[in-house]
């Protein structure tokens, strides 16, 4: 019955000597971490708006499933050298991300930095209606019901012309919540601040 007592006192142990090393310490270090000042301002910056919205729209929408936002350091993978960002991801880049949206896979490309990648929004909405149009071969589903699509050349706030196998000029009309999501894609930029820049 004592072997039993101590078994479970020294599970209990192992267990809160887990919980304050692994959760409760690495909380207390990131309370002081602030947003740094570069040439550029202030970073991060506070999400709010159609960045916020379109944040929630990415988890809604299961882009987390498939891609990752953090920058591997040299010799860890070939996130640099593949062009996914100029430096690796810090744990100030999440200061304001609740949650942090790691990622659980690369069954696509880190999007850490695509706001410098692809600063487009027409091509990130082409890509959202359909990924084989900007990228050949690619997995991605297709999310065309986040789009209208009209043959009306009246001009709208935002229309993006797509042109179909007939030769008929067709116009992809973004609804608010795809809007939301390319206003935070092209948000997602991990390269603003000074940090050392590491070789490819």
């Amino acid at each position: 019955m004592k072997q039993l007592a101590a078994l479970y006192l020294g599970v209990l142990a192992l267990v809160v000597a887990s919980f304050v090393g692994l959760v409760k310490i690495p909380g207390y270090q990131f309370l002081s971490i602030t947003p740094r000042e570069n040439e550029q301002g202030d970073y991060p910056v506070e999400p709010w708006g159609d960045i916020r919205k379109g944040r929630d729209q990415y988890i809604g929408l299961g882009c987390i499933y498939c891609h990752s936002q953090q920058i591997r350091p040299k010799g860890f993978g070939a996130d640099i050298k593949r062009g996914w960002g100029d430096r690796r991801t810090v744990s100030t880049d999440y200061l304001f991300d609740d949650p942090p949206l790691l990622g659980t896979m690369r069954t696509g490309p880190d999007l850490a930095a695509i706001g410098v990648r692809q600063p487009s929004a027409d091509w990130h909405y082409l890509h959202l209606y359909d990924p084989e149009i900007t990228s050949p071969g690619s997995n991605m589903p297709k999310f065309p019901f986040l789009f209208d699509v009209t043959t009306d050349p009246l001009p709208s706030t935002t229309k993006i012309e797509l042109r179909k196998e007939n030769g008929q000029t067709v116009w992809l009309v973004p609804k608010p919540p795809v809007q939301a999501l390319v206003s935070y894609l092209l948000n997602l930029d991990k390269t603003m601040v000074s940090w050392p820049k590491e070789e490819k």
